[in-house]
């Protein structure tokens, strides 16, 4: 695991049990730090969307997602016991590479500012985080959940891990494009 990628997910990445998984995952990372013209200091500076004004970092979006996407796993089986299983290596892993084509998707106008570019443009992340997590290896239920956690996945039966990282993704962006900013 590259140095860039433990600055990125060190403590997260310890979380999925399963080595071959983890260092799978992390190789997505690697593969899409490489193609991509940001780098891992760029994700704790660049704003996570281009669809609403925020100061919230792409890494800080990110990092909620994970740790947030986590507790809800572990509360599941509390509630909904063998009715709603999960899996949480799967549930970690696919939480962390949902937003990695974003690294494709993504580049730097003339004047530094991140904007769509061209591939963007073209192929959204999750079908570039898609791709990347093929190249590693990432098995098919973790390429679910990068697939279906977007507005993409909204035309697809999404798995109990995929609702939940779309639910949190979700929950994370949409108060800031469409917050109910009272009058006064």
């Amino acid at each position: 695991m590259t140095e860039d990628v433990k600055k990125l997910w060190g403590e997260e990445l310890s979380w999925i049990k399963d080595q071959d998984l983890r260092e799978k995952t992390a190789k997505t990372w690697e593969l899409a730090l490489e193609r991509s013209v940001l780098s891992a200091d760029d994700l704790f500076e660049i704003p996570f969307t281009l669809k609403a004004p925020t100061k919230v970092s792409f890494m800080g979006h990110k990092r909620a997602v994970v740790h947030m996407s986590k507790i809800v796993g572990e509360r599941y089986p509390e509630f909904f016991g063998e009715e709603l299983p999960v899996d949480m290596d799967v549930l970690i892993a696919g939480a962390i590479l949902a937003d990695v084509g974003k690294l494709l998707e993504y580049e730097k106008d003339s004047e530094g500012n991140i904007v769509q570019g061209d591939y963007g443009k073209y192929l959204r992340h999750p079908f570039s985080g898609v791709s990347l997590a093929e190249q590693a290896g990432i098995p098919a239920p973790v390429l679910h959940i990068i697939a279906a956690h977007a507005g993409e996945g909204d035309h697809v039966k999404r798995s109990v891990e995929a609702y939940i990282v779309h639910h949190v993704d979700f929950m994370t962006f949409l108060p800031f494009k469409e917050r109910l900013v009272p009058s006064k």
